[in-house]
């Protein structure tokens, strides 16, 4: 993360939760309009449209707030020292209020009644499992992604995650929250969320483990989401920069060992004809 104020990392993790559940709602609803009732292509849209709305505001939010956008990943990076505790509690509050309002601007974009809860069912022992293999799954990505390839990795697993696992991967405590105002393709019934966010946290819990068993393989720092491209851009100019003034430096130096020799061959064949020594050095100084 940046040395941005904590009133813009706060606004940043509103307004990235706030978008990405705009994404998932509002593409959920479209697909569902659009399928023709067959829920695979729904599934498909709705797929699509998260994973590239969710690249996006990884890059965009990442250098200001790390781009958390989720309580599960604000109390692993809290618990790394990573994330400053007094900062945690407001971190969670604006994700959890972001993911809510995302949920009314998709309602407000499509015409339908703001006010709505979910009729959804999630439950069993299957979803359960499927949250908590998901939300593992992502931790394990965000700490162990190359600093560079985060926003990629990160949309791909969760892209990948909504159909491997049972639950469609909510993974996030606040998307759990915001898709319960929903009562469209995206929904969570309310009674159904309570064990979805335990699930995401014993899942969490259980990244952090796995990623503890790589310990010492060169893991990345987790709030740096991307090391400034200008730096390495730096780098990579700087390399050939000093190589040139090296290679001047020693054209410069052969050149003087030149001269040197040119100036004594000059001063013996000058002693061979018998030129006086004082007409020999302004000779060599014209």
């Amino acid at each position: 993360m940046g040395t941005h104020p904590l009133p813009q990392k706060l606004l940043a993790e509103a307004l990235g939760s706030a978008l990405l559940l705009a994404v998932v709602i509002g593409s959920g609803i479209m697909a569902e309009r659009l399928a023709g009732g067959n829920l695979g292509v729904a599934l498909l849209a709705n797929t699509l449209a998260t994973v590239g709305g969710l690249y996006v505001l990884i890059e965009v939010f990442a250098p200001i707030s790390g781009a958390h956008l989720n309580p599960a990943i604000s109390l692993v990076m809290a618990a790394r020292g990573e994330l400053q505790k007094a900062h945690l509690v407001p971190y969670i509050l604006m994700q959890l209020g972001g993911a809510v309002l995302g949920a009314w601007l998709a309602h407000a974009m499509f015409a339908v009644d703001l006010l709505q809860f979910s009729t959804h069912i999630r439950s069993g022992w299957g979803q359960w499992l499927a949250e908590a293999v998901a939300t593992a799954g992502l931790v394990l990505v965000v700490l162990r992604a190359p600093k560079d390839r985060v926003a990629g990795l990160v949309s791909a697993y969760v892209g990948a995650a909504y159909w491997f696992t049972a639950s469609t991967s909510f993974a996030n405590p606040a998307a759990a929250l915001g898709r319960m105002f929903t009562d469209s393709f995206a929904g969570i019934a309310p009674a159904s969320v309570p064990a979805f966010v335990l699930a995401e946290l014993a899942g969490a819990a259980a990244g952090v483990i796995l990623e503890r068993l790589f310990a010492g393989s060169t893991p990345r720092h987790p709030d740096a989401l991307a090391e400034p491209r200008s730096e390495r851009l730096g780098q990579l100019l700087s390399e050939p920069l000093a190589g040139d003034v090296g290679l001047a430096a020693t054209a410069t130096t052969v050149s003087l060992h030149g001269a040197q020799r040119s100036e004594k061959k000059m001063a013996k064949v000058s002693s061979d004809f018998g030129v006086p020594p004082a007409l020999r050095r302004s000779k060599s100084g014209q």
